[in-house]
């Protein structure tokens, strides 16, 4: 179980989000009503009518009245209500959600398994050819922005050899059912899918292989090998098991980059999830959208790490209960 201190930051955490959540929106340029209405709208608009609308969004209220009013929101479950929408934040992110959390958990499930399977065997072999050439390619793949592996492999495999669909998530109008229907979402998920695991699984493999370069050092791997056990044995029974706790952490710590992938790559897809959402929140300056959004994936991730913590805690509990000597220096030094 996490420790009481662990709680206390992770609820500091979740109060600046909050914070930064509501001030970073509002610090954008430009009006929200032009950004709505267009400027020729405006310009039609009498002082009155702007006046009306200002005041139906709230825009008349000072930083602070508008922050309590959030506040009290959120403790509802209200989202607010978007400008460009004219509906529920909690209604546009739930229609495109699910998308996101498709393209999302595929990403970090196949990145985390495939990174760390081959850091493990690159790390068992360190020093061998096999081990030099994996190491350099991650090395290369990890200088990839998440954009710019997306836009090659759309350039491609989209417009150059035409295999896979060039935007959106389902073919408009196809009338697909079942397994075509099924076929045609994995056509679509494809190229975004492909360039999210290329980047991402670097990480998973450095981690990876560098906690079995230093596992492969012990005693007890010596002995397992003295007693003539299997090399499948020693590397996955003994060796990646003992490795197992810092690839629960860098899988918890790359979940963060996993989201913030995720936005820029539907953006360049066109993908129907809350990248592209948040992307047409940012141009049309949609205050409660944008908050909604922001704060969603945020919490996703302070969500992630918080398991992560409590995965690692129950891999290793030293982690969860501070030594003698780290309590002693508590009442020694107290904060």
């Amino acid at each position: 179980m996490p420790t009481t201190k662990t709680t206390v930051d992770y609820a500091i955490a979740l109060s600046a989000i909050l914070v930064l959540n509501f001030i970073l929106p509002r610090l954008l340029p430009g009006d929200p009503l032009q950004a709505i209405y267009g400027d020729e709208a405006l310009m039609v608009m009498t002082p009155a009518m702007q006046a009306e609308l200002i005041h139906r969004f709230a825009l008349d209220q000072t930083w602070l009245e508008q922050f309590v009013a959030y506040i009290q929101a959120l403790l509802r479950a209200d989202l607010g209500y978007s400008y460009f929408y004219h509906t529920s934040v909690v209604s546009v992110i739930a229609g495109v959600l699910p998308w996101t959390l498709l393209l999302t958990g595929l990403a970090f499930v196949l990145s985390t398994l495939l990174g760390s399977l081959l850091g493990i065997e690159s790390g068992y072999q360190r020093g061998s050819k096999q081990d030099g050439h994996l190491l350099g390619i991650m090395m290369f793949i990890s200088g990839f922005p998440d954009f710019f592996a997306g836009i090659v492999l759309l350039l491609i495999f989209g417009v150059w050899l035409a295999w896979l669909p060039l935007s959106g998530a389902l073919t408009p109008y196809s009338g697909f059912t079942s397994l075509k229907l099924v076929a045609d979402i994995a056509q679509h998920l494809t190229l975004p899918l492909a360039a999210l695991v290329l980047v991402r699984l670097t990480a998973a493999y450095l981690f990876s292989r560098g906690a079995m370069v230093g596992v492969m050092g012990e005693p007890f791997i010596r002995t397992a090998r003295a007693k003539g056990c299997p090399n499948i044995a020693i590397r996955y029974r003994h060796a990646a098991r003992s490795a197992l706790l810092p690839i629960v952490t860098a899988a918890g710590l790359s979940f963060t980059h996993v989201i913030s992938g995720v936005l820029f790559i539907e953006t360049v897809f066109s993908y129907p999830g809350l990248g592209s959402l948040l992307y047409k929140a940012v141009l049309t300056r949609d205050y409660p959208l944008l908050q909604g959004i922001l704060l969603l994936a945020a919490v996703l991730v302070l969500l992630v790490n918080f398991v992560t913590d409590l995965l690692c805690a129950r891999l290793d509990p030293r982690l969860s209960t501070p030594s003698p000597k780290a309590r002693r220096d508590d009442h020694a030094y107290p904060v």
